[in-house]
């Protein structure tokens, strides 16, 4: 007798929708990556996707999460704290499929009250409270900081399709900092 419960084995389901997730994405952009596309290109149903997240934007919420991880905050000061971050967020939206979905949840938030609430919580709030904690600073500028550094890669990636070049992302980096590595008002 087997302890398994009926149905297919599900270890490594997660993996397997989000890695469909972000190359489904990637290879037809975020709009035409359907739960339907998306399901397809896992091998599984996709009414296995919705018994997890009942929507699309949920699913990519997770898959974001995933893809990110934490946010590795390296250094010993505020300036090299923050450009850490900024270097790990401009890496993160570089990866294939991981900028188009950003921008895609991000974009249909606009109009979505509860995929806004689903993009703050679960996936803004982690890394404000880890920028917190880590600057010591109040949640206004820690939200700043983001809307500066995240605002400004998902507008380039809107803009051009591509994530921002490294002479951008050091020029950027100088801007933020001048503002906020040694301000703390």
């Amino acid at each position: 007798m087997t302890s398994r419960p009926p149905g297919r084995p599900r270890t490594g389901l997660n993996d397997v929708v989000f890695a469909a997730t972000l190359s489904t994405v990637h290879e037809l952009g975020y709009a035409r990556a359907t739960v339907d596309r998306i399901a397809a290109a896992a091998g599984i149903a996709k009414t296995t996707i919705y018994r997890r997240w009942p929507s699309k934007g949920a699913l990519i919420v997770d898959c974001l999460l995933d893809a990110f991880g934490p946010v590795p905050l390296e250094g010993s000061g505020r300036a090299e704290l923050m450009s850490s971050a900024i270097h790990w967020i401009v890496a993160k939206i570089g990866e294939p499929g991981v900028g188009d979905a950003f921008a895609g949840v991000f974009s249909d938030a606009v109009s979505d009250p509860a995929l806004r609430e689903i993009l703050s919580t679960r996936l803004q709030d982690p890394y404000r409270i880890a920028l917190q904690e880590a600057l010591g600073e109040p949640e206004a500028r820690v939200l700043f900081f983001i809307d500066v550094v995240v605002g400004t890669l998902l507008h380039r990636m809107g803009m051009t399709g591509e994530p921002m070049a490294a002479a951008d992302v050091t020029a950027l980096t100088g801007m933020v900092l001048s503002h906020f590595a040694d301000d703390t008002a």
